[in-house]
């Protein structure tokens, strides 16, 4: 605008010439700071505040084998006292689903007179429907990433392929980012630049000089909160007005160990030749104790399953990590030799002291040679920790991957961009509009065609009347 005026402006200056420069000047700041708000933060959504206290509420119950909310929250849509939040009280219930027919191929010519849904039994009447990019409406997905010093060889690829996911947001979708250390690293944006800047600080993170032999690096970064990080994402995160909430939840579940009730075992038989000494159970009941004091993993993966069947966010899980699920004894054994050996070169390179070197050297020989019964119950671990994980995301209708090598990286996140907009957007008022806190069970079907498999939530919790 200003370049356009003084190139027609004649060639004899002005008088008020003096005055309109610095009024266009003005005007055109205003107009990018606005504009850069309204990228930065969707108008209407609250700012995220004391993002992870709701993990500090709460408080483990032996009795019950439970964790205990042992205060309401105060957290409120109404946000600061400058932010204009407009909140909507309904009972609306809107979900996605995903149909293929019997070979698995995409069924994605329906339309709402295709789609029958019940709700406990009763027919419901689909007031909305729609297909998953479709730009009015919107998305609003966080990314969970862990980043820790295990992650390193597979984290480059991660960050570029989150950007790719980031660059394909539509105009209305938001993403924010959480890391495994419980840090909301962005909040809710439509921003594109600010969350590849972000993401790519996650990435530089780790490249920072640490040993990993000693435990204290555990206090820095990487901390591997995963599920306290999910946790908090689907208590906090969401608002009511999300119409599609969506979680992708990268992680290897190292938390299981820490966690309340776990379902791994943290110690091996006790007859276990030389491996397990006393410093590593002392480094193994300090990490423990380091996450209890920042208020982290007092809960069971049980909690963690009934938060995501309360949220209504779809969760995509990745887990960066070689498969040892549904493998037989002896490839999980090779699998977690090779495990061995890569965690090894990892650490030596990191190792400048002589004589741990040393050490390391020598502990490697004697893993590989004389510890097969140790490495077969560590397999077995992580065969317990990926079979928990892979149950959270089809509790919520989304699916489970994993990232094997490096390259594979793009493939899934492609895979996940796809399953999003692909998706048929669902929703209607329930017949049933009792504000009573119990999980109803709902059931599509696609009229005609009993042999097309449609993938999605199959209950949901009713609205317990609080706020």
């Amino acid at each position: 605008m200003i370049a356009v005026y003084w190139f027609l402006r004649p060639a004899k200056p002005m008088r008020f010439e003096r005055f309109i420069i610095p009024f266009l000047v003005s005007l055109l700041v205003i107009t990018l700071s606005i504009a850069s708000s309204a990228q930065e933060r969707p108008k209407n959504r609250p700012k995220l505040k004391d993002f992870g206290s709701s993990l500090k509420r709460l408080k483990w119950d032996p009795s019950t084998k439970h964790a205990v909310d042992t205060k309401r929250s105060t957290r409120s849509l109404t946000g600061s006292d400058n932010d204009e939040i407009v909140r909507i009280e309904t009972n609306l219930v809107s979900t996605d689903v995903l149909v293929v027919d019997d070979k698995g191929k995409l069924v994605d010519n329906l339309t709402a007179n295709d789609l029958m849904v019940t709700e406990d039994g009763e027919s419901q009447k689909i007031v909305h429907f729609g297909r998953g990019d479709t730009a009015s409406i919107p998305r609003s997905i966080v990314l969970i990433i862990i980043y820790g010093c295990s992650q390193l060889a597979v984290l480059r690829r991660s960050i570029d392929a989150a950007k790719f996911m980031v660059d394909k947001l539509g105009p209305a979708d938001v993403m924010a980012i959480v890391t495994d250390d419980v840090e909301l690293v962005s909040d809710f944006t439509n921003d594109k630049n600010k969350l590849k800047k972000k993401l790519e600080e996650i990435y530089k993170r780790p490249n920072t000089a640490f040993d990993p032999t000693v435990v204290t690096n555990w206090h820095t970064w990487g901390k591997g909160l995963q599920f306290s990080a999910l946790m908090v994402t689907l208590r906090e995160a969401f608002i009511e007005e999300d119409l599609r909430p969506i979680i992708v939840f990268q992680t290897n579940g190292s938390e299981l160990y820490e966690m309340r009730d776990s379902v791994v075992d943290k110690f091996p038989p006790p007859d276990f030749p030389g491996i397990v000494d006393a410093a590593w159970i002392q480094n193994v009941k300090r990490r423990e104790k380091f996450v209890r004091d920042q208020g982290q993993s007092d809960f069971s993966l049980a909690d963690v399953y009934r938060a995501a069947d309360k949220s209504r966010a779809t969760i995509y899980t990745i887990i960066p990590d070689a498969r040892f699920l549904d493998r037989t004894p002896e490839q999980q054994l090779n699998l977690m030799r090779r495990k061995i050996d890569l965690e090894y070169e990892r650490m030596l390179s990191y190792t400048t002291d002589y004589w741990r070197r040393k050490k390391l050297i020598a502990t490697k020989e004697e893993w590989r040679t004389s510890s097969s019964p140790f490495l077969m119950w560590w397999a077995q671990q992580n065969s317990t920790t990926q079979a928990a994980l892979a149950s959270v995301a089809p509790r919520t209708g989304g699916w489970t991957e994993f990232l094997e090598n490096p390259e594979d990286a793009d493939g899934i996140y492609n895979r996940i961009l796809a399953d999003i907009n692909n998706r048929y957007v669902v929703a209607y008022y329930p017949s049933n509009k009792a504000h009573d806190g119990t999980r109803r069970k709902i059931r599509f079907e696609v009229k005609g065609h009993p042999e097309y498999h449609i993938l999605g939530r199959n209950s949901y919790y009713a609205s317990d009347g609080s706020n």
